[in-house]
């Protein structure tokens, strides 16, 4: 693995390391309720110092080889829009890929392209075989993001954890990187 993580790119994204200078607009975003409620780990309220204690978590994990979570920023204004991160298992070659986008940048196409650029991270950068991911049942939107990916449906487990003290359903999609080719294309 290497020691500084990488900056990708895409027609319309930077996908970069957070900074702590990105913490303000982490806690914008993030303390929507909107996003904390689709999200298993984002609470709410969205408490003060909570963005740069995540941010600064960032750089060990990928140097541990744990996980690589991105920035996903607007190339044409700098302007950071959301998270993409890619949790690593390297014992078995596998990623499960996570994201949340700001809510006024929703239906746009970031969260796909965002998306698909880490797919080709892990599979081609980072050796991985299999990616997957998973979304509340309730969140359509995301899973609709799994799809054009071309991520298959992989199945659900039923009231699988606790958000809010309300038992959830995760359906879970994933992909093999000898799959990955309508992605490209």
């Amino acid at each position: 693995m290497k020691t500084t993580q990488p900056v990708l790119r895409t027609q319309r994204l930077i996908l970069r390391p957070f900074v702590l200078e990105d913490a303000p607009q982490v806690q914008r975003l993030a303390g929507e309720r909107e996003i904390a409620a689709t999200t298993l780990t984002i609470p709410h309220p969205y408490a003060d110092g909570m963005a740069e204690e995540w941010i600064s978590a960032h750089q060990e994990k990928f140097l541990e080889g744990e996980a690589a979570i991105f920035a996903i920023v607007l190339t044409t204004s700098n302007e950071l829009l959301g998270a993409i991160g890619l949790g690593i298992w390297k014992e078995h070659a596998r990623g499960e890929i996570g994201y949340w986008i700001g809510k006024s940048y929703w239906n746009k196409g970031y969260c796909t392209e965002a998306a698909r650029e880490v797919l080709r991270f892990g599979f081609e950068e980072l050796g991985l075989i299999s990616i997957f991911a998973c979304h509340f049942r309730g969140n359509e939107s995301s899973g609709r993001v799994m799809q054009k990916l071309c991520m298959a449906k992989a199945g659900m487990l039923r009231q699988h954890v606790l958000k809010w003290g309300i038992a959830e359903d995760l359906v879970f999609y994933d992909i093999l990187r000898s799959e990955f080719q309508c992605n490209t294309g």
